[in-house]
């Protein structure tokens, strides 16, 4: 078994064969996909330096935008549409381009009128009205939180925080531990509990963006202000809840409770994602180091997991884009090969356990 940076380089290389910048599906849209796979680049490039993988990234940005930062085509009505914009941050600081700054006002502009359900959880998207998904936290929290800090602009520190509480009071499982995909504060949607409003099950990746969000959200966030504690107590306990639940094999399976249920797999993008966050809480100091050991037996599991094609490495059992429903619908959703979530999940994992392996 090699470095996790050996394997993030060669998912970068293969990704960057497959597709030249402009191409990354949804080609032409400022979206998620997109952004969670080039983060993962991002922190490879942190890790390694080499140029190629930093320009790939602003080749794909500006391939969005225009000369004064004015982005072609996205979603106001979706948060989606919005988490790309983590990728302005480093092209800003290195390239000094205030087309980057630009995109940036304008797309925190739409979070700050961003509509809210009755409580003051944000929509996740304008179609699903008063509907809270966990995925929301990872897509609006850490654009926000690094805006507040690079900016001066401390409502948005405060905006974060009031979201991950929000979402904890609302779909945090008392039994588990564990955050339900959504809740709806309507009680209408048809996955909506009629008592609690809370979808009905627990499903990897939504729950792997949470303690990612929360994570990078405390990177910014200042340890005097108000929510900084109560954030880490959020996040120590949700990690903790998700170890109780990984499989013997290594791996967390799609639909995280019910390991070995028929029809229930082991799936890989919320396992990097836990894996990258453990690390990450670890390394914060406020996980403890003996979990660790769930990260490197986990990280062992994917690596297991993959195959290879010629040259190309092959991140397999990704669930594709998947909405709320319940167990049969998280355990029938198709399985997809170097999908832009998976990979960009195995990328944020390797670079958080190389830097792990990495410390003093």
């Amino acid at each position: 078994m090699q470095e996790p940076i050996y394997y993030a380089k060669e998912a970068v290389d293969m990704m960057m064969r497959k597709f030249a910048a402009a191409d990354l599906p949804p080609k032409g849209q400022f979206h998620y996909h997109q952004g969670v796979f080039l983060s993962g680049v991002y922190q490879t490039y942190l890790l390694c330096k080499e140029e190629k993988y930093i320009q790939y990234i602003k080749d794909w940005v500006d391939a969005m935008m225009d000369e004064h930062g004015n982005i072609y085509k996205y979603d106001k009505g979706q948060m989606d549409d919005i988490q790309p914009g983590i990728l302005l941050y480093p092209l800003y600081r290195i390239y000094g381009e205030e087309k980057y700054k630009n995109a940036l006002k304008e797309l925190l502009a739409v979070m700050k009128a961003y509509p809210t359900n009755k409580e003051g959880g944000f929509w996740h998207k304008e179609e699903f009205a008063d509907q809270m998904w966990l995925d929301g936290l990872y897509m609006g929290g850490p654009i926000c939180a690094e805006y507040a800090k690079t900016f001066d602009a401390p409502e948005f520190f405060d905006l974060v925080t009031k979201q991950v509480c929000l979402m904890e009071e609302k779909t945090k499982d008392g039994k588990t531990g564990l955050f339900y995909h959504a809740y709806d504060s309507r009680k209408e949607a048809e996955w909506a509990d009629k008592e609690t409003g809370c979808s009905k099950e627990f499903w990897g990746r939504s729950l792997g963006w949470v303690p990612v969000a929360i994570l990078d959200d405390l990177d910014f966030l200042p340890k005097e202000h108000e929510g900084y504690e109560e954030l880490c107590r959020i996040v120590t306990e949700l990690l903790k809840a998700i170890c109780n639940y990984q499989s013997e094999e290594g791996r967390w399976y799609q639909v995280v409770d019910k390991g070995g249920e028929p029809g229930n797999w082991l799936e890989n993008s919320c396992t990097c994602l836990f894996v990258a966050a453990i690390c990450k809480a670890v390394q914060k100091g406020i996980l403890e180091e003996e979990y660790l050991e769930n990260a490197k037996k986990a990280y062992a599991a994917v690596i297991r997991s993959l195959t290879w094609q010629g040259e190309d490495i092959q991140i397999g059992n990704i669930c594709i884009g998947t909405a709320v429903g319940d167990y049969a619908y998280y355990c029938e959703r198709e399985k997809c090969t170097n999908d832009l979530h998976g990979v960009g999940a195995f990328l944020l994992m390797c670079a958080q356990l190389q830097r792990i392996q990495e410390r003093k």
